[in-house]
């Protein structure tokens, strides 16, 4: 078993650098440059933020945009599986380059795709840290030690499966950008019913998105009253207690606007069905897209299982 002694500089550049990154990705997300579609819905200073994102960016010119829904779940869930499978860097740097063109390529904002990896980014930095320290060491495995801390070890093999999972975990992060935001929500779950998903779940995850900004709306125009009426938040009882009455009024509200939004779907004729008039036809463009992209996810798949092969054959 081989020892590396790493500088203890050397390892402050590696924190710093990936604490960079994490930062990047959080002001990216939260302040930075906004898509068209954020640009939008932020220009209006009367728009109604309860109106769900995925709605607002779903309109666009790209082939992702104008591909039948029902191929393009199809396509890019295979393609995500497939991804998740593989076991070497060479075939997850073809699907990260696959995931960053399609993002690129079907032009949703660039902030919600940094908005989704900065949420991710705190597990993975934790899988980065903790699988080097706790994955046992094998025969060849090479055993990192920082300089002036021998007892601390960390498995080479670690940082690795670390760093596939990471890679994995990007790829379908990225690509489920112009999976959802490149056509309205309703649209892709009438999709996700066609191709066969039980009716009445794909209607509890129309209704929960549509009404989870309609929550955070009532939540957010709530918690400006309790300011405007000179509460501050501070550690203590009384604090705990104004929360918890605003918790409870809150579920409150929520609980009589569901009911008369029930009363008013039972007033228009709702019977356990949505009506809906979109209309699926699927064209031969559809299917050769579909096709290439299956074809590239089981290319990957094939290439990554060889190459263990090749490996195993040579005794690497």
């Amino acid at each position: 078993m081989s020892v590396t002694v790493v500088p203890w500089w050397a390892a402050a550049v590696a924190v710093t650098a990936a604490t960079a990154a994490v930062a990047s990705l959080w002001l990216l997300g939260g302040s930075g440059k906004r898509g068209k579609g954020d640009a939008e819905v932020s220009s209006d200073p009367d728009a109604d933020t309860s109106v769900p994102e995925l709605d607002v960016v779903g309109s666009g010119s790209s082939f992702f945009h104008r591909w039948d829904p029902r191929c393009k779940i199809l396509s890019l869930v295979f393609f995500s599986f497939m991804a998740v499978s593989l076991n070497h860097g060479f075939e997850l740097g073809v699907g990260l380059a696959v995931a960053a063109g399609s993002l690129a390529v079907a032009g949703t904002p660039l902030r919600a795709a940094a908005r989704r990896l900065s949420a991710m980014s705190g597990f993975l930095l934790i899988l980065l840290v903790i699988m080097p320290l706790t994955v046992p060491f094998h025969e060849g495995d090479r055993r990192i030690v920082l300089e002036g801390v021998p007892f601390l070890s960390f498995n080479a093999r670690g940082f690795v499966l670390a760093g596939r999972i990471c890679a994995k975990a990007v790829i379908v992060a990225v690509l489920m950008e112009p999976l959802l935001k490149t056509a309205p929500f309703s649209v892709t779950m009438a999709a996700v019913q066609r191709l066969g998903v039980p009716v009445l779940l794909c209607q509890m995850i129309l209704l929960m998105y549509r009404y989870v900004f309609v929550f955070r709306h009532e939540m957010q125009r709530m918690w400006v009253g309790m300011t405007v009426r000179g509460f501050r938040s501070r550690s203590g009882w009384q604090t705990l207690g104004h929360l918890g009455c605003f918790l409870g009024m809150l579920f409150v509200r929520s609980m009589e606007r569901t009911q008369r939004v029930y009363e008013a779907m039972l007033c228009r004729g709702y019977t356990g069905v949505f009506p809906s008039t979109v209309r699926f036809c699927a064209t031969p463009r559809d299917w050769a897209w579909s096709a290439l992209w299956v074809g590239a996810a089981l290319g990957l798949f094939a290439l990554d299982r060889w190459q263990g092969a090749v490996a195993r054959l040579l005794g690497f």
